[in-house]
Parts: structure tokens; C-alpha cells; sequence
């Protein structure tokens, strides 16, 4: 009888790491979603404005630094909690139907 529970354990045991890695999977995919959310949000929030920081002479590097910044930016906001878009979609794919 001891065996078998033995058993049971070192079986559930193996199974909880594979568990883990696809709740890492979910909330990764969700955060980089988020983040995605965020890059767009700022994107419009500064709108169509010209030039290095709204300097008025059209500037391709200056936009790719800005763009960049921005990317940067949404993925650390959706890292350290961000609109809370993460849990919300985690917590929705985990609701057992």
C-alpha cells in the first residue's frame, strides 16, 4: 500500500513541472500581449506630432528612438503590472468550464 502512494506522488510530482511551464507560457504570451496594448496606447497618445520630440523637422532616426523607447516602455509597464490586462487574461484561460 505504501508503494502505490509513493507512486501517486513521484507521479503528481513530474506533472507539476509541465503545469508550471504552460502557466509560464499563458502569462508570458498575456504580458507581451499587454505590452502590445500599451505600445499602441502610447502611440496614439502622442498622436501624429513631427520631428525629435515635437521639434517640427521630420527626423527617421529620431521617430526609430522614439519608437523604440515606446516599446520599451509598454513591455516594462506590462511586466511590472501594467493595466492589469495580464492577470485578467490568465485568470480567464485558467476558469475551468
Amino acid at each position: 500500500m505504501m508503494q502505490s502512494i509513493a507512486g501517486l506522488t513521484s507521479i503528481g510530482a513530474a506533472a507539476t513541472p509541465a503545469a508550471n511551464d504552460l502557466d509560464k507560457k499563458t502569462k508570458d504570451a498575456a504580458q507581451q500581449f499587454e505590452a502590445l496594448m500599451i505600445g499602441q496606447l502610447l502611440k496614439s497618445a502622442h498622436g501624429d506630432s513631427e520631428g525629435w520630440l515635437g521639434a517640427g523637422e521630420s527626423d527617421e532616426a529620431g521617430q526609430g528612438a522614439v519608437d523604440y523607447a515606446e516599446q520599451q516602455m509598454a513591455s516594462l509597464m506590462a511586466k511590472n503590472g501594467g493595466i492589469g490586462l495580464t492577470n485578467f487574461i490568465v485568470q480567464g484561460l485558467h476558469k475551468k468550464v
